[in-house]
């Protein structure tokens, strides 16, 4: 028997995600280096909130936070769904 894994638009708050790609600092995330890397892909997180800029409603944004090589759970940050999985990548 195989189980199914969700898909991003059945998530809530607190479930986990996987970074499908790498996840840089745009220059949002203050105290942190433009263009230093949040995530490397397969990292897993944590999903804090999801929503929807003003600007574009149809585009889902998801406020995740991803654990650090410690373990601890770095900034929260803004992704998109193309950014983001509900399965660890293949190494």
């Amino acid at each position: 028997m195989t189980i199914d894994q969700p898909t991003l638009d059945q998530l809530n708050p607190g479930d986990l995600v996987y970074a499908a790609a790498a996840i840089v600092n745009d220059g949002g995330i203050p105290d942190l280096a433009a263009d230093a890397l949040i995530a490397a892909p397969g990292t897993r997180g944590v999903i804090l909130k999801i929503g929807h800029l003003e600007e574009d409603p149809e585009r889902t944004l998801y406020l995740v936070r991803f654990e650090g090589p410690d373990l601890v759970l770095g900034p929260p940050t803004g992704c998109w769904a193309e950014e983001l999985g509900t399965e660890r990548p293949a190494a």
